[in-house]
């Protein structure tokens, strides 16, 4: 079978981990038919538009998406490419999973949770005005279809990894409207799922579990900001952005990216880590059904890191982005 994949390359580091990971996945055997587009600082410099509309067709045509990361100016420019495009094709749900990697030095081990975030409401919404000068008004928006779209989607996923708990994270006792609304939901999905259990968490009680005894929770699900500070709190259990990977999905478009920045700084010097967006191609590999070449790419990074002789300089090494990647493609391929 051939699978139609789109790869957005991004900015900055992006086209050098975009490359490593296409290498990796290409070495499993499965075939591929690759469609590079553009989207960030390179689609604004070539098309005059961070977002062109041929990007989110490829996007929606293909079987499965991999992106690189872009550029988010501060402040001022452009919005962010990555919330463009999960609320344009309705990618509603991020799946982060945080797992201990073999090699890399952290306070805990054996960490293995997961995040689920609600990708398209809350602040993220984009809904922002000045009043008067000198004071903005943004707007947190929470529906119940999306609140149990999401509490559903974590729920599955429970059941489908074997998974023993789902944790709803919320900040209901002050929000008691939105966030209220967030954890009703929750608890209405919930009944739909006895065996699995369920309880909630207050956010900042939440962070502070999560930094003292990260083996207390299994499954997080909460709304789209909350999600994501304490989705990256979770990738630094485990070693930092540089390790860990996610995934954005809707009804039949799915988009698996590294979240970690497009580092310009160290940009064409060819020692980024690449291992966020090959660990992130492998989740890819698992939402087409290709559990065996998932399986081979997961393994071959845990070897690798395991064996400790060849390892990027963010996580204790001195390889080159290639010599990583060619250690990963004898471990595939062999």
């Amino acid at each position: 079978m051939t699978y139609c994949l789109t790869l957005i390359p991004g900015d900055g580091i992006g086209p050098e981990v975009s490359s490593a990971a296409r290498r990796v996945l290409d070495a499993t055997g499965l075939d591929f038919e690759w469609r590079e587009v553009s989207a960030g600082l390179a689609a604004l410099e070539a098309h005059d538009d961070p977002l062109p509309a041929s990007t989110v067709e490829a996007v929606k045509s293909a079987d499965a998406t991999l992106k690189g990361p872009t550029t988010t100016p501060k402040g001022v420019g452009f919005r962010s490419i990555n919330v463009a495009i999960r609320q344009q094709l309705c990618l509603y749900a991020n799946f982060r999973p945080a797992r201990s990697l073999p090699g890399i030095k952290t306070y805990f081990e054996d960490i293995d949770l997961i995040v689920i975030r609600e990708n398209t409401e809350g602040l993220y919404s984009g809904l922002e005005h000045e009043v008067v000068p000198g004071v903005v008004e943004s707007l947190r928006i929470i529906t119940s279809l999306a609140s149990e779209r999401i509490a559903r989607f974590a729920f599955q996923t429970a059941k489908r990894q074997n998974r023993r708990r789902v944790t709803c994270v919320h900040k209901a006792n002050i929000l008691k409207l939105s966030d209220g609304l967030f954890l009703d939901s929750c608890r209405k999905v919930a009944a739909e799922f006895p065996e699995i259990e369920f309880d909630d968490c207050i956010v900042d009680a939440a962070a502070m579990k999560l930094v003292m005894n990260p083996h207390f929770f299994d499954v997080l699900v909460m709304e789209n900001l909350f999600g994501d500070i304490l989705s990256d709190l979770t990738s630094g259990l485990v070693g930092g952005l540089g390790v860990t990977p996610s995934a954005n999905v809707g009804e039949g478009i799915a988009v698996f990216e590294a979240v970690h920045g497009s580092a310009p700084d160290i940009a064409g010097q060819g020692i980024a880590n690449p291992t966020a967006l090959i660990l992130s191609g492998a989740l890819m590999l698992r939402y087409l059904g290709e559990k065996e070449a998932a399986d081979q790419v997961e393994g071959a990074v845990r070897k690798v890191l395991a064996a400790g002789k060849t390892r990027t300089g963010d996580v204790g090494g001195r390889a080159t982005t290639s010599e990583f990647t060619d250690a990963l493609l004898e471990v595939v391929s062999g």
